[in-house]
């Protein structure tokens, strides 16, 4: 996989920042914006903290491993954090935490080890 540019996410999140913070208040991006923005910061995570531990899921645009610890080869990995779009992005900006967020599904015993790798961006003001 070829190594993302920390650019380009933050050109990708800073094109939907408003409906991210606000995501009642905003018109929804189309799926092309909102699928760049996804992939590109899940894409980020497994660059900045690599392994296999840790499957984290965004359907339907991406799913990454990342953690350092045992590969997992076969089967439904131990460790999953599985998230919509959006609550996916308010996990990779900070606005969110994995304790917080109802759209998040948490399982295994290193599934929160993500959270070290968190935000991968931060939006700015």
């Amino acid at each position: 996989m070829a190594k993302i540019d920390p650019a380009e996410v933050v050109e990708a999140v800073q094109a939907i920042a408003a409906w991210i913070r606000d995501p009642q208040g905003e018109a929804e991006p189309t799926r092309m914006e909102l699928a760049r923005a996804v992939r590109l910061s899940a894409r980020m995570l497994a660059q900045e903290s690599p392994g296999h531990s840790v499957e984290v899921r965004v359907p339907p645009f991406v799913a990454v491993q990342c953690v350092e610890g045992p590969r997992h080869t076969r089967g439904t990995p131990p460790n999953v954090v599985e998230c919509t779009p959006l609550a996916w992005l308010q996990l990779a900006t900070g606005i969110a935490d994995l304790e917080t967020l109802p759209d998040v599904s948490v399982s295994g015993t290193r599934a929160q080890e993500i959270s070290h790798s968190l935000p991968v961006v931060r939006l700015s003001t």
